[in-house]
């Protein structure tokens, strides 16, 4: 089940829903005319899995499942109020049974640890598969809920959309000067699983006015085009556009519309609310909160026009002021397993504890077959989709690396070490030694996550226009071409507003690098630096085994830096940890293979992953190569849309954080130290110590004197 919310994945961030749920409840008791309904769902963003998966995050048991609700008998026609009213029920019952269960397993678990109760050994095998198929019955009807949402709900027929083009600048619907081909591309594909048709028409271009038209179709949001718009859009068109496309078509329809659903004024001015509301929700600190002229515009607009008449003003001001003082941020969804979960501190880490076990057995068998695929193929990762016929057995194996990696399963710090952290620099680097790999890991970790979660999938695109290159190529440029280049390779509109957030993140990444190649080259002893090496290998390693390539990327950067690499140290190093540092290298080529490969499997959604942030702007940039545009100057929309499947995996790990107990000790070190070392010059810094040159014996030192002045003194003579 493709579902973007519902998951009893471990740390489920309670702080942002509990404002969303008091505005719901606020909301309810407004009248709005248009919508009575409304009030019932408590975001209208598709989320992540519906720009990703599109049209197939809907599969055919679930719209099976959709037209037997609400109805007896098979003769009996269906009605959308009784299918809302009966999924309400299920989804009720099934939650509340759901978060009985759970509390029932914390119990048996709790007995178990205390080595009290013989029959609880026996009965948590059994518990963990009725929660399993329990929180499966949830997700299904949660998103059931999500396609009786969306499913023709205020949407046109595709012929009609010109007429919305037309509606917005003149403010009647008689006349559509316009053709829909003029404004739209499609390709006809087979016969879809989700249609009866013998054929279904797909999106492949379009103008931006076309584009922008296409978001009132009938199936925009069960497709995922609405999502896939609203991280896109910004290659054609400027927010102030959009917006203002938004409130001409609320301003011509707003006084017409009417309690019947049925009108086509009705249709667009709902749609037009709805796509308002998931832009915000979804969008806000990427559009809004960098423009204030935007936000001032919106503000103005919904006050003067849209308060007075409709009670979805006070919706979108709500939300705007929850947005703005960051209790709704991206506005994630909140669903009933979402309720699951809200049960304080202890349940959510009883829930983490509970996740890993119904993993473990997968997570055991998969480390062991990460090893054989380590030692077999010698790390040969490389993906490719043209290498022709393969057996059976080796079809399985394509894209299996990031669904065996390990599960996280270290949550806390069990040890305490009598340390002083008054000042880092005096410490140096031997408290890093003093720790285990496990528990630095952990806690740069909670470090990286903590940058991580701040970020949006727009900030990935368009980065060659904030200077971010391919650190792999290595071409000298006079910095007269370097800034022709820029202006030339910005692929956003030029009053476009971008968030340039990813450079930070960059930022912080070189840091980390950076950090870690000082640490080592000022050892001042070769068996310093060995531990150093090993204990840095080490944390890699583990990152990586818990889905954190950020750091272990990170690590492996500042490993390979080239006055590192040429370090005596490495000599003297454990086989065992030198072999690392080519797993490491074998991760790098993994993630750099596919811009999907953290995505396959089912891993994801329940265990936290933390991406290479310059890795995925790589394979944007990848895909942002070539023409945007047709030779008569359409949009391709399928580039588009593949540009948002990739950058939506960044709020799908964003749903899942690791829930590591933080050492506030240790991230104060950290912290300093990488601040220390963050622009340190590592040939000056390897200059100062002796442990960073190759030693010649003395002997074989006077020896080769010796031989060189005997050698220049046969020259004379």
């Amino acid at each position: 089940l493709q579902s973007n919310s519902c998951c009893i994945g471990p740390g489920f961030a309670e702080e942002n829903t509990e404002p969303e749920e008091e505005t719901v409840i606020k909301i309810a008791g407004n009248s709005y005319h248009v919508s009575p309904n409304l009030p019932d769902f408590h975001s209208c963003s598709p989320g992540w899995s519906s720009a990703f998966y599109g049209a197939e995050c809907f599969d055919s048991e679930v719209r099976s499942y959709m037209k037997n609700l609400g109805k007896q008998k098979s003769s009996e026609s269906q009605n959308i109020d009784a299918k809302k009213v009966e999924l309400e029920q299920l989804l009720m019952m099934e939650t509340k049974n759901y978060r009985k269960t759970i509390k029932f397993y914390q119990k048996l678990l709790q007995k178990e640890r205390r080595s009290k109760g013989p029959d609880a050994k026996s009965m948590l095998p059994k518990l963990r598969g009725q929660l399993q198929e329990m929180k499966s019955k949830v997700q299904f009807l949660e998103l059931v809920k999500k396609y009786i949402m969306y499913a023709e709900q205020w949407g046109v027929e595709s012929c009609v959309l010109p007429t919305i083009i037309h509606n917005g600048r003149t403010g009647t619907v008689d006349v559509a000067p316009t053709d829909e081909s003029s404004l739209l591309l499609y390709y006809n594909t087979e016969k879809h699983q989700c249609n009866n048709q013998n054929g279904i028409r797909v999106l492949q271009a379009g103008t931006p006015l076309g584009l922008m038209a296409y978001l009132y179709s009938r199936n925009a949001f069960l497709e995922g085009y609405v999502q896939q718009f609203l991280y896109t859009f910004r290659y054609f068109c400027t927010q102030e556009e959009f917006l203002q496309f938004l409130l001409d078509r609320i301003s011509s329809t707003l006084s017409s519309a009417s309690l019947d659903p049925s009108t086509s004024l009705t249709k667009i001015c709902n749609r037009s609310f709805y796509i308002l509301q998931a832009w915000i929700e979804d969008c806000y600190s990427v559009d809004f909160a960098t423009n204030t002229d935007l936000l001032c515009t919106l503000k103005e607009f919904i006050s003067s026009k849209v308060a007075p008449l409709n009670g979805y003003g006070e919706r979108l001001l709500s939300l705007l002021e929850n947005a703005s003082a960051g209790k709704s941020g991206s506005a994630h969804q909140c669903s009933s397993m979402d309720k699951c979960e809200e049960e304080g501190e202890e349940d959510r880490k009883a829930l983490h504890s509970l996740c890993k076990k119904l993993s473990e057995d997968v997570s055991r068998k998969a480390c062991l077959f990460f090893r054989l695929q380590y030692i077999e193929h010698n790390f040969n990762w490389k993906l490719s989709k043209g290498m022709g016929p393969i057996a059976q057995y080796q079809r399985e194996r394509l894209y299996t690396i990031s669904s065996v990696l390990p599960k996280p399963c270290y949550n806390s710090f069990t040890e305490e070490f009598p340390v002083s952290f008054a000042k880092a620099d005096e410490v140096g680097p031997y408290l890093l030694i003093e720790y285990s790999a496990q528990q630095l890991c952990c806690q740069l970790t909670l470090l990286q996550q903590e940058v991580f979660h701040k970020c949006h999938p727009v900030h990935f695109l368009n980065s060659r226009a904030l200077g971010v290159k391919d650190k792999s190529v290595a071409v000298q440029k006079a910095v007269s071409t370097e800034t022709v280049s820029l202006k030339v390779c910005n692929l956003f509109l030029s009053k476009c507003i971008q968030d340039q957030y990813l450079l930070q993140l960059l930022r912080n990444a070189d840091s980390v690098s950076t950090w870690v190649a000082a640490e080592v080259v000022a050892c001042h002893t070769s068996k310093l630096q060995v531990s150093l090496l090993s204990k840095f290998l080490l944390t890699a390693k583990c990152c990586y085994e818990q889905r954190n390539f950020a750091t272990a990327m990170q690590i492996l950067a500042g490993l390979e830096n080239l006055i590192v690499r040429q370090l005596p140290a490495w000599k003297i190093l454990p086989a065992k940890v030198t072999e690392i540092m080519e797993e490491l290298k074998a991760v790098e080529m993994f993630l750099k293979s596919d811009s999907l490969c953290l995505m396959e499997g089912e891993r994801f959604k329940t265990l936290p992953t933390i991406p290479s942030a310059y890795v995925l702007a790589m394979h944007v940039q990848q895909l942002e190569t070539g023409g945007f545009t047709m030779t008569n100057g359409a949009h391709k929309w399928t580039k588009l849309r593949n540009i948002a499947k990739v950058v939506s995996q960044v709020h799908a790990f964003q749903e899942n954080p690791y829930t590591y107990t933080p050492d506030f000790k240790l991230q104060s070190y950290l912290k300093q130290r990488i601040t220390h070392f963050k622009d340190a010059d590592i040939s000056a810094l390897a200059a100062d110590n002796r442990a960073n040159f190759h030693q010649i014996p003395a002997e074989k030192h006077s020896r080769k004197i010796q031989d060189t002045l005997r050698r220049m003194k046969a020259t004379f003579q």
